[in-house]
């Protein structure tokens, strides 16, 4: 994969991901934020920030949340980044995240 056919799949992804976060955000009081390529999840109660963004050298979507960093490579047979430990989608890892921070099952 280039670097620019990862930077279309990873701006692609990153704007459906934002796009999925907005009918939780307003449900859950989260506030997404997607700006110069990078997702930004942050809550008020008790403060939280986690990223979503690019990390071009290496191809890879790095998550930080919850005090941990998770690293998605592009698996193009799900045409989705994966996070290979869990094989979990980037969709299905922030859900995952989402529900632990806010204690309720999230929908993406």
């Amino acid at each position: 994969m280039s670097d620019s056919e990862f930077q279309l799949c990873c701006d692609a992804a990153l704007s459906d991901l934002n796009k999925s976060l907005l009918p939780a955000a307003d449900e859950f009081g989260f506030d997404p934020d997607f700006q110069a390529g990078a997702l930004t999840v942050e809550f008020e109660d008790p403060k939280e920030k986690f990223v979503v963004s690019p990390n071009t050298p290496v191809h890879q979507v790095w998550v930080s949340a919850r005090v941990k960093s998770y690293k998605l490579d592009w698996v193009a047979d799900r045409n989705a980044f994966v996070f290979a430990a869990t094989s979990q989608t980037l969709k299905q890892l922030m859900a995952d995240l989402l529900e632990q921070r806010i204690g309720e099952a999230v929908v993406l």
